[in-house]
């Protein structure tokens, strides 16, 4: 009798029944996906309380989340992160930005092979999106999401949801991208594993403590980070032993086409997507191995790797240099009403590999 009302109340509210976890070849107790939902993005169009809790949220139980990544593919990263999650039969969201996308296209198409949903998190991944004009966050959401469906080829398009880099959001951005008919995802517990100082036990930790105050929700990771891909299974056996539930979003209809830019606008995002090029993002120090991820050493192209590591940063940075050569002062934004400022001073390169903004 329970099955039949939440049969009836999925129906009403525009969910898929749930789909029962089945074994997971391998591994018996594997965390599993539990169910699958599908959602009306024009229903839940911003999600996650970090920023959304005045909003419709996910129709989530007590310890079910969503797991999520952003900022990917680097490979070798992504791959060990598709690696875990099909070894304990998991289903995630992935936003990828699109110059990692057109970079990357055979990674694209294995993430999506392996029956992850695929949304979109802009073309170049600025931290000036609660900052920039109108017009360029517009031709950064459209290029992300031609780049990202020009690398899943055949026909096949992302998923109509979109992460704004850094959480940075605007009014006017929010805006645009309802009316494209984009679901907007924050999230309900991060694990700050962009963090320079970040362990595998770190990360699991504050990512369980976060979720444990809230009780359900979506989770927040970078599949880019290497410690992320080292955590990874650490968090998934945890999350079973405390009882939670994975469940898995898919949107009901891929995302639309947007209308074609003026020839104006065209030009001058040309010239800012040659600046980003010469800058390059993301930047790799190839700087030695990580034990336990499977590889030796990752190379990206000249254009797209940084010569030494630098501070690991969320918001849009300002840089200023000082007349001393090895001191560099950054000034960041997490959120409006949050300042950071950190003084930098160059040390030797950690013998390890090592992902910067």
């Amino acid at each position: 009798m329970r099955c039949v009302v939440l049969a009836a109340y999925l129906a009403t509210t525009g969910l898929c029944a749930p789909a029962l976890a089945v074994t997971c070849p391998g591994n018996p107790n594997a965390l599993g996906t539990s169910r699958t939902i599908t959602i009306d993005p024009a229903q839940y169009a911003r999600l996650g309380t970090m920023q959304y809790g005045q909003f419709p949220q996910l129709p989530l139980a007590d310890r079910e989340v969503v797991l999520t990544f952003d900022d990917g593919p680097v490979p070798p990263y992504t791959d060990s992160v598709l690696r875990t999650l099909a070894s304990e039969c998991v289903k995630a969201t992935f936003f990828l930005v699109g110059r990692q996308a057109a970079l990357y296209p055979e990674t694209v198409r294995r993430v999506h092979e392996a029956g992850h949903t695929i949304g979109t998190h802009s073309q170049n991944h600025p931290l000036t999106f609660d900052a920039m004009a109108l017009s360029l966050a517009r031709r950064e959401v459209e290029d992300g999401i031609v780049a990202v469906n020009n690398a899943l080829g055949d026909g096949r398009t992302a998923a109509p949801i979109f992460r704004i880099p850094g959480l940075l959001r605007s009014n006017a951005v929010e805006d645009y991208l309802s009316s494209r008919g984009l679901s907007v995802w924050s999230a309900d517990a991060d694990a700050d594993d962009w963090l320079r100082s970040a362990t595998p036990d770190m990360v699991t930790a504050k990512l369980l403590s976060r979720i444990e105050a809230r009780g359900r929700g979506i989770l927040l990771l970078h599949d880019v980070q290497p410690v992320t891909a080292l955590a990874l299974p650490q968090l998934l056996r945890t999350l079973k032993q405390r009882g939670y539930r994975i469940v898995h979003v898919m949107p009901q209809e891929p995302v639309r086409q947007a209308p074609p830019l003026m020839a104006s606008k065209q030009k001058l995002q040309h010239r800012q997507d040659m600046q980003a090029e010469r800058q390059g993002w993301p930047r790799l120090a190839t700087t030695g191995p990580v034990a336990g991820l499977g590889f030796q050493r990752w190379t990206q192209p000249s254009a797209q790797r940084s010569p030494a590591p630098t501070v690991q940063r969320y918001g849009a940075p300002t840089v200023q240099r000082y007349a001393a050569p090895t001191t560099h002062r950054y000034t960041t934004r997490s959120t409006p009403q949050v300042i950071r400022r950190y003084e930098i001073r160059r040390t030797p390169p950690p013998a390890r590999w090592t992902y910067v903004r």
